[in-house]
């Protein structure tokens, strides 16, 4: 659980975070980092056991179980973060890579694939902003993925998500922008979480051909998507907004 990091950010310290999709994989990562960094930790997920059980392993972080498709759900949990301490930093990192091949994409599994990839993004960062801009300031990351680009098969709805959220990080930028609220993409590649390792990269051959691709012959973690998204967070990307961030080790 403990990782070393590169980088200390000491406004972090006792900083309002909420996370979404915070329980497992590059979530698990992402609180984990922001809880070393000081900060004050809210999160979502639909897995309760898991969330329970690292909120009960980082003492100070807060838990709550939400489907974040519910936009009331997840509306009242941010208002419960943020009675708890001011949310400046918001991570919209929830996400569903189910693949699955157009053919078999009816209008259900696209709503599906909408509301768990792309809306709830929208919307918890509308709903954020609100007391963000009455304070003046704040960090928006939203999580996109390079699955466009790939043009990976089987992930036709996600993709469009993932595309989307970019234009979304801009069109909150230039909006938010005039109250001191940053907003930028996260652009993650092949991060070897335990469910890709479980779905995609069964074995060493799957991993070294995937690691063949990037241009650091390296495996990538959740950690280091984490390093990026404690940078955008932080006073130290002040100038940082409406921008794209590829932690992909040099894959497109």
């Amino acid at each position: 659980m403990t990782l070393r990091h590169l980088a200390s950010y000491a406004d972090l310290t006792n900083r309002g975070v909420f996370i979404s999709g915070g329980a497992t994989g590059i979530g698990l990562d992402l609180v984990t980092a922001f809880h070393q960094q000081g900060a004050k930790v809210s999160f979502v997920d639909i897995d309760q056991g898991a969330g329970e059980a690292l909120a009960d392993a980082l003492p100070g972080v807060v838990f709550s179980y939400c489907d974040v498709t519910d936009t009331k759900a997840l509306c009242a949990a941010l208002d419960a973060a943020e009675a708890r301490i001011p949310t400046d930093v918001l991570i919209n990192n929830a996400a569903n890579d189910t693949r699955i091949p157009i053919s078999e994409t009816d209008e259900a599994a696209w709503e599906r694939s909408i509301n768990v990839n792309l809306r709830h993004q929208f919307f918890a960062a509308r709903h954020a902003a609100v007391a963000m801009k009455k304070r003046r300031r704040g960090a928006i990351v939203n999580f996109a993925s390079v699955a466009p680009e790939m043009m990976i098969e089987n992930l036709s709805a996600y993709s469009i998500c993932k595309s989307a959220i970019r234009g979304l990080t801009r069109s909150l930028a230039r909006e938010l922008g005039p109250y001191g609220i940053r907003a930028n993409s996260v652009l993650p590649g092949a991060i070897l979480t335990e469910r890709q390792r479980q779905l995609w990269y069964k074995d060493q051959s799957a991993i070294d051909a995937v690691v063949a691709k990037q241009c650091l012959a390296r495996e990538l973690s959740g950690r280091d998507v984490a390093e990026m998204a404690l940078f955008l967070a932080s006073d130290a990307s002040a100038a940082c907004t409406a921008q794209d961030f590829i932690v992909d080790g040099g894959m497109i």
